[in-house]
């Protein structure tokens, strides 16, 4: 395990993969996707990522969400480290190294900010009060998933399409929830790293979309999150 996924073990806000066997890169159980199944971008991109309206409790729901949704990136960029492609595990490695760098920080600023908070991460419950942290619920497993976008697993065969799509969809959310914060939140620390999140995101979406075209592939669906490339 990497140094800093440990760290972020211990903290309570990451999860080691769960290995699959008989593929060294098949870290997680999910149902495999049969043949006829959507793309990665459609399977990664069928997710909400609204954190609920501004509030005294917005931050702490935007970082819980914000957290769970890198975790996903990690688990997604681990599927390809030693793909052996051109530049795909490089950029993969540097997808996990950022985003868990953000991880450790949100992390640290959640304690801070909110020591109160319970350990768990939080969604506002439906008709809740963004203002009372009384109205917050545990982050259910269906929110998590959501959050993480995994999609379904990739095999050997497939998962050089599976990750340059899928992550272009998955940046795409972080961009949705970035945009949201510049929105709703008045926090100077998250603002900063939700325009951080803007200006990374964006140029890896055009890097996702390069090596794409390398692959034959072109897709109006790689532009759907042009829009939000400016904050």
């Amino acid at each position: 395990m990497r140094p800093l996924a440990a760290s972020l073990l211990l903290a309570g806000i990451w999860t080691a993969p769960v290995l699959a066997q008989g593929d060294p890169h098949q870290h997680h159980h999910h149902h495999q996707a049969a043949p006829a199944a959507a793309s990665p971008s459609q399977a990664h991109a069928s997710h909400s990522h609204d954190v609920g309206p501004s509030g005294a409790t917005y931050d702490l729901r935007w970082l819980d969400a914000m957290v769970q949704h890198h975790t996903g990136a990690l688990r997604m960029s681990e599927f390809v480290f030693n793909i052996g492609h051109p530049g795909v595990g490089a950029l993969a490695n540097g997808i996990w190294r950022e985003q868990a760098r953000e991880i450790k920080a949100m992390a640290q600023w959640r304690k801070a900010w909110y020591p109160e908070a319970p350990v768990y991460p939080v969604a506002l419950r439906p008709g809740g009060d963004p203002n009372s942290m009384g109205s917050l619920e545990r982050m259910g497993a269906a929110q998590i998933q959501a959050m993480q976008m995994m999609g379904s697993t990739p095999t050997k065969a497939n998962r050089l399409v599976w990750f340059l799509e899928g992550m272009i969809a998955h940046h795409g959310g972080a961009l949705q929830m970035a945009h949201d914060a510049l929105n709703k939140s008045g926090n100077t620390t998250v603002r900063r790293l939700a325009r951080e999140i803007i200006v990374a995101q964006r140029a890896e979406i055009i890097e996702l979309r390069r090596m794409l075209r390398l692959e034959g592939l072109i897709k109006p669906e790689y532009s759907q999150y042009d829009a939000l490339f400016g904050f």
